[in-house]
Formats: structure tokens, sequence, C-alpha cells
């Protein structure tokens, strides 16, 4: 059975903060049995972009994805190999499949990003692989602030970096890291205090750990620094997650090089491991400090005909995200007439001069991209030839079109000063 939704029927999606033009409505099929529903997506799954949701008999979103050619990854799913598999759990907890067309790859990796975060779908989030499981590296919780990992954004911290893939090698770096910084890494709930701080009673107090004795941390559970000697350290910390400072991985290099030469072998490996976890996380640092620092333009994307009702004539869905600071903040639908072109191109000079647009629907940061957008252009690295700032002349020889005559053209009227 095919039929059409209207979106306020499904509430498993709901509305798509980059995507710029109206919607038609998501497409669902079901089927008593797998067989039914793969012969029903193979009659009606598009080839085009887009995300998918799988919902069991209960109505309940179970998993949702994303592709590039959805009707081939739907169909993938049906193989006879995956019956064992994720996959095949997949298909035989599931009643109906519903799905919603992208007009591009990467507005797809951003709506599926975006559902996963928000619905937290049981076979997206249970059993996975600690490997393959997203991990926010932070620095917060004050008073005495520490670096800790979390599974999810955390608005309170000072300093995060992520979403990052590889669990294992995320706390093997922090707990390196809060011993070379000498920062705690006891509970939130242990009392901190600092020895500039007046205390109303002096009260003897003892450490929860060992790492004060041997010096790897300033022990703020015993007032045993003062508060701008801990911040300076904290700031160090800060400096390497924000990708500006590595000397630590020089640190652990000597120290490494010196049980070696001592002869303590064990140590010199177990260091050695510990070198590895720290670069790997500076590597992702740097990934993100670069984009950062140089990620502030427009992309143009490129749209396939993803909403086009039966009957209505063909059109184009081409999107210009702005991206600032490597974090996506709005989208809009690319400029056509003459005044579409002037009317876009006093709204980019507005966003672009301030962080924050107010009265308009620009400005909606969305600090969880940063990863993403990141991860795109390291894999697409042509791609940002595709880019512009706007009022900002194109360098010669860098590519002015979105991918048809007609964008270029479009692309150029907003990028020249008016």
């Amino acid at each position: 059975m095919y039929e059409e939704l209207d979106e306020d029927v499904f509430v498993g999606f709901g509305e798509d903060a980059f995507f710029p033009y109206p919607r038609t409505g998501l497409s669902s099929i079901s089927g008593n049995n797998p067989q039914e529903l793969r012969d029903a997506v193979k009659s009606f799954a598009p080839r085009s972009p887009g995300v998918y949701g799988m919902i069991d008999v209960l109505g309940r979103l179970i998993y949702v994805g994303k592709s590039k050619l959805l009707r081939n990854r739907l169909l993938s799913y049906f193989l006879p190999n995956n019956e064992e598999d994720k996959s095949g759990r997949i298909v035989q907890s599931s009643a109906t499949i519903v799905w919603e067309p992208q007009p591009s790859e990467f507005a797809a990796l951003l709506r599926e990003q975006y559902l996963i975060r928000h619905f937290q779908p049981r076979f997206n989030v249970q059993g996975l692989p600690k490997r393959q499981q997203p991990v926010f590296i932070c620095l917060g919780r004050r008073p005495a602030e520490q670096l800790y990992t979390t599974r999810k954004l955390d608005t309170k911290a000072n300093t995060q970096l992520g979403p990052l893939f590889g669990a294992s090698r995320a706390n093997r770096a922090v707990d390196v890291l809060n011993r070379l910084f000498r920062l705690r890494d006891c509970s939130n709930k242990q009392p901190c205090s600092f020895a500039d701080q007046l205390q109303l009673f002096d009260i003897q107090l003892r450490p929860g750990c060992i790492r004060l004795e041997i010096d790897t941390c300033l022990g703020p559970c015993i007032a045993a620094c003062s508060r701008s000697s801990y911040d300076r350290h904290v700031a160090l910390a800060r400096s390497f997650l924000l990708g500006q400072d590595t000397s630590c991985i020089d640190i652990l290099q000597q120290q490494m090089q010196a049980a070696a030469r001592s002869h303590h072998f064990e140590r010199a490996a177990v260091l050695r491991e510990d070198m590895k976890a720290v670069q790997w996380l500076a590597n992702r640092a740097a990934d993100l400090a670069k984009a950062r620092d140089r990620y502030t333009f427009v992309y143009p994307v490129s749209g396939v005909d993803c909403c086009r009702k039966p009957g209505q004539s063909s059109s184009e869905y081409d999107v210009w995200y702005l991206i600032r600071r490597g974090v996506l903040e709005g989208a809009l639908a690319a400029p056509r007439s003459p005044a579409e072109k002037q009317r876009t191109r006093i709204q980019l000079r507005e966003w672009l001069k301030h962080d924050k647009t107010i009265g308009t629907a620009l400005a909606s940061p969305r600090p969880e991209t940063l990863a993403l957008v990141t991860s795109w252009f390291r894999n697409n690295s042509t791609e940002l030839k595709r880019t512009f700032v706007p009022g900002k002349k194109r360098a010669p020889g860098i590519a002015n079109r979105i991918g048809r005559p007609r964008a270029a053209s479009l692309q150029a009227s907003a990028a020249t000063p008016g």
C-alpha cells in the first residue's frame, strides 16, 4: 500500500529548518511482512537523496537513516545475507517505512543528524559499538573545571569538541590530559575551594585520591592551589581543545623516551598509547579549528527536483547554506529574479555583519553541525570552490558555478558589491 501523508499526520519528523522550500508531505509504505515492504520500496521509493524512518507496529520511530539514493539504500535492507545482522533486525521490527526527499546529499546528512539527535530512535542509539557512538569532550563543571566526556552537548561547558567517534580513545585522551594539565578528575559532587578564598572555619581537609601526592593534580579538593593558578591550567586545556597548543604531546614523547632509556619498557608502552590517543584528539581539534578560522561563507548546493507533485512542472531546489566559523546558521532558497537577487544580497550582508540577525530566520546556529561541516569539506574538498563570501569578489580561477550556468550568474550577483 502506498499513500501520501501530510506533515502533521506523521509526528516523527516535523519542521526542517534548513529546507527553504514548501514541502509536499512525507511518503510511506506499509506491509505485513518484509517481502511486502520490499515490493513497495521497489515500486515507489525514489532514486534521489533523502532521509527515511522505520516504524514498528505500534507506530514508534525505531530507526532513522539517510542516503543519496533512497531506493537503493532501502532495498539493501532486504538482501538475504542481512537477516541475522542489524539491517535484518530493523526490517523484522518494521511495519512501515517513511521517507522525506532532500535536495542533496549534504541536506540529507544535516537532516539525519537532527532527527537522530532529536528522537534518539532505538536502533540508532542502542547496541552500537563504542567506536561508533558519538561523544563530546568538554571542559567545564565549575568551580574547579575539568575535562570530561558526554554523549550529548553540554550547554553549560566552557568549551567542547565534537561529536567525535571513538569513545575509548576519547576517554583515554581525557584521562591523560587531566593528568598533564593537573586538573581534577573526581566527581562533580566533590566540594572544591581555593587557597585564596576566605574560609569561615578552619577545617582539616583530606584529598580523595593520590593525584595531589604524585603531582598530577593541583588539589582543589583541599584548597591546595589558588584560583588564578588553577585557571591558568584550565586555559592551557582550553587552548588544546581549540587546536591552538599541542605542546602536551611533546611532553608525553619526552616521558616515553625517558622511560625507554631507563629500560621501563612497560611504562614506555603505556605512554606511547597515551600519546596516540592525545594525538588523535589533537588532529580532530586542528580540523575543527581550521573550520572555525576559515569556514565563514555561503555554500551553494545544487538541488534535485525532490519535492515536485505529480503533474507539476519541473523546478529546481538550489539551497544556499549560511556557515559561520564552521557552524551552519541558516539556509536560503537560491534567488532567481532581479528582485530576489537584490533582497538576498542585502540579507547576506546583514547576516555576515552580525553574529545573530535579529528579526530574521537566517541565524539559528546549530553547534553540533561543526563536526559534520568539517568532515564534509575534508572529504569533499573541491566543494570549497563553490563557496563565496557576500560582498567579496572571487579569486581568479575559482569556479563560480553552483552546477548550472543560471546558478553561476546568481552567485556572482550576490557576491559582487552593490
